[in-house]
């Protein structure tokens, strides 16, 4: 992290959490936010994840952290689908997918690709309609 950002991370979206999240906190500029969206490192854990190693680096460079769900901010809804509809349309928003073929048995087995991170962008099962 120190290669992309010599002067430290100003701001740090987490979607990852454990050593990502750690390598992060390690690198903190001063004043720096992180912005808490997720923890699929520890998603399929068995007992609990050990929590930040490196949190004192919010102290030492009087940063913050926050969580952020989309869900806190629904009056931005309609917009957010207006703008990204309209970039899509116009191809300055492209959405990467992997798709996986199969039935509702593959259900199990494709979503775990997911936490395996066997994927790029979205995950789908794409079902065949049975005739």
């Amino acid at each position: 992290m120190r290669e992309v950002a010599p002067d430290g991370i100003d701001i740090y979206f987490d979607n990852v959490g454990g050593e990502i999240l750690d390598a992060a906190l390690a690198n903190l500029r001063r004043g720096a936010r992180v912005i808490l969206c997720g923890a699929i490192a520890s998603y399929n854990a068995t007992t609990p994840p050990p929590g930040p190693r490196r949190y004192m680096s919010l102290l030492v460079n009087r940063a913050r952290m926050q969580g952020f769900l989309v869900f806190d901010y629904p009056e931005k809804d309609a917009a957010a689908i207006a703008s990204l509809a309209a970039m899509a349309a116009e191809g300055s928003l492209v959405s990467r997918e992997t798709v996986v073929d199969g039935s509702v048995a593959d259900f199990g087995a494709t979503f775990l690709r997911l936490f395996r991170g066997e994927n790029t962008g979205k995950l789908v099962l794409s079902i065949a309609e049975i005739s």
